[in-house]
């Protein structure tokens, strides 16, 4: 990334930037001796620490819980108390949202989707993906796909295991949730996972750079200049929307020639994927459904992509973690002790999914030290005081950190830094919720991401069926394993594991 700005210009931008902070701490002074977050820097040592951003942000964290970093046009204020996030989102959650600021860095890729906007589009499009969400008909539907896709990639697994070869699983992880939040969203089979599907990879590699190129432009201030002259990192953020916009409003076009022409049965029909219920309900205009359509694409590829891999590479440092979740399968699903992967996959029902706690557990503690979404954006739209005391003015930016939060003494204790899936269980081995405003991994308050049991249902199965089958290892315990800066946290290079049959 280092290649997206130049030295020159960056030089010449951190001295301007130094004089226009000195004259906004002078000039900001308030009569009232408001009591605003330190200054921890600029947005220029963003820009240094680009590529370890996460690991900046706790550093900074560590000295203050709430902080300010200053830019040339606004002010950035970051907290990972959870009091200031219960403030912003549920106490006074009408005064925080996405605002135009994130709207402009988000639009290009994600338009106008549940997770740019605010006001009464926000509310419309919550109300309708609720409704889905909450449907039995779409959690079955899912789930037999959820099903099906996993024994699929168990099975590529499976001869990667027989002939002892390396297997890249984040990218396994990347192709199967793809192809499953495809078959729930619109319908389609594209088979991305098996290699038949050249647009599906493609798709999937242009969303993965956009993410990249949208996440560059928080800390870019030149972005709207290169989009203007389609340079540097905007000619290439306009070539992967390029792409995935053909890729989608193409499965759009064939959905919809489906539903109208009537090529589905009935039975089909009454499935219920996400689009056809759009499509009979006559939302029907293509920006609308393609902005919808990137934002589920995002929550059910990405985030569960992210999660599953580190997940997995948890497993492997923590092998009497990944037995004992082995074992918890077995117990739920009653299987034999030499089943296959179908039998394996059928057995794990709404029922065997209850009974595995501590598996609910790892995945949980997994989202705690690495959340899918590390850090959350809003905008404030009104001069505000946080809890903590510290004010924030109308127009500052304002994020919250589930990232750095994760790794807090102050709020998980002294062993926030390990991981323990023993944290979240009872006495009982059953499992315990936290305060979603410390455990931010799904938001919180009115905005608490819908497709929350649908995450974890998928996630659930997806392991369920791997542990279930298989031993895994990192297939060179030496290499460093680390997250790549974009809007999701994905490792970075991607996951290389070796894989041996349980049975």
């Amino acid at each position: 990334m280092d290649a997206l700005y130049n030295p020159i210009i960056s030089t010449v931008t951190v001295a301007v930037i130094i004089v226009i902070c000195s004259v906004k701490i002078i000039t900001r002074r308030s009569p009232e001796k408001r009591r605003y977050p330190p200054v921890a820097g600029t947005v220029f040592n963003q820009l240094l620490n680009f590529h370890r951003l996460l690991h900046y942000m706790t550093e900074l964290a560590c000295k203050h819980k709430t902080y300010r970093l200053l830019t040339l046009f606004w002010t950035e204020v970051y907290t990972a108390d959870p009091a200031n996030v219960e403030y912003v989102l549920k106490t006074n959650f009408a005064n925080y949202g996405k605002g135009r600021f994130h709207h402009n860095v988000l639009m290009d890729l994600l338009g106008d989707g549940i997770f740019t906007v605010d006001g009464k589009n926000w509310q419309q499009q919550r109300k309708t993906l609720s409704y889905e969400f909450s449907t039995r008909m779409l959690r079955d539907f899912s789930s037999t796909i959820f099903r099906t896709k996993a024994a699929k990639l168990a099975q590529i697994v499976s001869e990667s295991a027989s002939s002892n070869q390396i297997i890249e699983i984040q990218d396994l992880f990347m192709k199967s949730t793809l192809d499953s939040v495809i078959k729930v969203v619109l319908g389609i089979e594209i088979d991305s996972m098996c290699g038949t599907n050249e647009e599906g990879t493609l798709f999937s590699n242009a969303f993965d750079e956009a993410s990249v190129m949208v996440m560059y432009r928080y800390f870019d201030i030149f972005w709207k200049i290169k989009r203007f002259l389609n340079i540097g990192s905007e000619a290439k953020l306009r070539d992967c929307i390029r792409v995935i916009d053909g890729f989608v409003y193409k499965l759009i076009r064939i959905k919809t020639e489906q539903v109208h022409n009537k090529l589905q049965d009935d039975s089909a029909l009454k499935q219920g994927d996400i689009l056809s219920k759009f499509l009979e309900s006559n939302d029907t205009d293509p920006q609308y459904l393609r902005d919808i359509i990137l934002c589920l694409m995002m929550a059910g590829k990405d985030t569960t992509t992210s999660t599953l891999s580190w997940f997995f590479y948890m497993m492997c440092k923590h092998p009497f973690t990944q037995e004992t979740i082995a074992q918890e399968v077995r117990e739920a699903t009653e299987v034999k002790e030499t089943p296959n992967l179908d039998e394996i996959a059928t057995s794990i029902t709404e029922e065997a999914l209850d009974k595995m706690q501590y598996l609910h557990a790892a995945l949980t503690e997994t989202l705690r030290l690495y959340p899918a979404v590390p850090v959350e954006g809003k905008v404030c739209f009104a001069d505000d005081t946080f809890p903590d005391g510290f004010s924030i003015r109308k127009g500052d930016l304002l994020s919250y950190q589930p990232w750095v939060m994760g790794r807090m003494k102050s709020i998980w204790g002294e062993d926030a830094e390990e991981y323990k899936p023993e944290r979240w269980l009872d006495e009982n081995g059953v499992f315990q919720q936290q305060s979603p405003f410390k455990f931010t991994a799904f938001q919180a308050g009115p905005r608490i991401c819908l497709g929350k049991e649908f995450a974890y249902r998928q996630m659930k199965i997806f392991s369920a069926v791997l542990l279930g089958s298989y031993v895994f290892k990192l297939s060179d315990e030496q290499k460093a394993v680390n997250y790549k800066t974009m809007l999701t946290l994905n490792i970075d290079g991607g996951l290389h594991l070796l894989a041996s049959h349980r049975y």
